[in-house]
């Protein structure tokens, strides 16, 4: 499986339940991935892979994109 996206099935319900908030706060102050990439100091495709799962996103990164979406980080959970 090296190099391959594991299949969504893998993460648990509330993993995917994450990954749609962490999408939805972006969205819902109007940002786009790019504009998120440059705040963190990544490529656009850091974002991409956290948000569909490809990257699994670790607490201190879920503290960094709070700061940047306004959000608490009990939102996410």
């Amino acid at each position: 499986m090296i190099g391959k996206v594991p299949p969504m099935s893998i993460w648990s319900t509330d993993y995917r339940s994450f990954l749609q908030k962490l999408k939805q706060a972006r969205v819902q102050i109007n940002l786009t991935q790019i504009q998120v990439a440059k705040k963190l100091n990544k490529k656009q495709s850091y974002i991409s892979k956290c948000e569909s799962g490809e990257r699994r996103v670790d607490i201190a990164e879920v503290k960094k994109f709070a700061q940047i979406y306004k959000k608490p980080i009990s939102y996410f959970v």
